[in-house]
């Protein structure tokens, strides 16, 4: 039987990009019950932010479908290497790419990397984030600003474009959105205004690339325990984390990795390209 999920978590703070191992409690991002089919059997992935949370979840799921993964990520080093034996783990190998994802030189490099040390490139999931939150406009810089989108939506961009040389027929992007990206956040307008960008490349490049065989998709979750939530968020919000869904929690990244199988997959999803997937515990939206 699957592990209990989390209910909401105590009040708790960390240094930014925060550390897994450090959260109580740990979220549940190891995948512990999955059982791989061999759907990506041979395949060749880049997942950015892949160091903890939903990028850990995703490349541990990815390796136990068969693939080689390269995960991007700042300066977690310790959440990576956590990843990269787990996924070795698993049969498959793991390359660490360090660095900020908020240069545009980084990006590509990062993409000629992976590339080179795993001998291909065929799935990108674009999930680096980053957010921190406000009360008003006025105390949102110009810095903060010009940070989140470079982070959250610039480099999907970069990697994206880098990516596509190395990319063909039956390739698969899936990119990492957000609810706030769906509805807004009254103090996250930076990050959820980045969220809704990343909606709409998300639609315009299924739009773009679906001549050329590749499909790009959207996950965009609702509250989710990972690092950067006590990391970026007071701990009263912490605190309060999830409570706000149907279901009265936050997911673990467990929980959201297999969309992004699901996406990534040929097997599950050939005949979606464009869809954004909003696994937000219940909470039901307008349109």
């Amino acid at each position: 039987m699957p592990d209990k999920p989390n209910q909401t978590p105590p009040a708790q703070t960390q240094s930014y990009p925060g550390s897994s191992g450090d959260m109580v409690p740990e979220p549940r991002d190891e995948m512990r019950d999955y059982e791989g089919r061999d759907l990506l059997k041979g395949r060749k992935a880049l997942i950015t932010g892949g160091d903890s949370g939903i990028g850990r979840a995703v490349a541990i799921a990815f390796a136990k479908e068969g693939a080689d993964v390269a995960i991007a990520y700042l300066t977690e080093h310790e959440d990576a290497e956590h990843t990269r034996r787990l996924v070795e783990q698993e049969g498959r190998r793991c390359v660490l790419l360090p660095g900020d994802l908020g240069r545009a030189a980084h990006c590509a490099d990062v993409v000629d990397r992976t590339f080179r040390e795993l001998g291909g490139l065929d799935l990108l999931v674009n999930n680096v984030a980053y957010q921190q939150p406000v009360a008003s406009l006025d105390e949102l810089d110009d810095e903060q600003w010009e940070h989140t989108f470079a982070v959250n939506i610039h480099s999907y961009f970069w990697v994206t474009k880098a990516a596509l040389r190395h990319m063909g027929e039956g390739s698969a992007i899936v990119n990492t959105s957000s609810i706030n990206g769906l509805r807004g956040n009254k103090t996250l307008i930076d990050y959820a205004a980045t969220k809704g960008a990343i909606n709409a490349f998300t639609q315009s490049m299924a739009q773009n690339l679906v001549d050329k065989g590749i499909r790009v998709n959207a996950v965009a979750p609702g509250p989710v325990w990972t690092p950067l939530i006590p990391a970026t968020l007071p701990e009263e919000k912490v605190k309060e984390f999830g409570k706000q869904v149907p279901m009265k929690r936050a997911a673990d990244p467990d929980e959201i990795a297999p969309s992004y199988v699901f996406f990534a997959a040929g097997r599950l999803s050939s005949y979606y390209t464009g869809e954004v997937l909003a696994p937000i515990g219940g909470e039901t939206l307008p349109g």
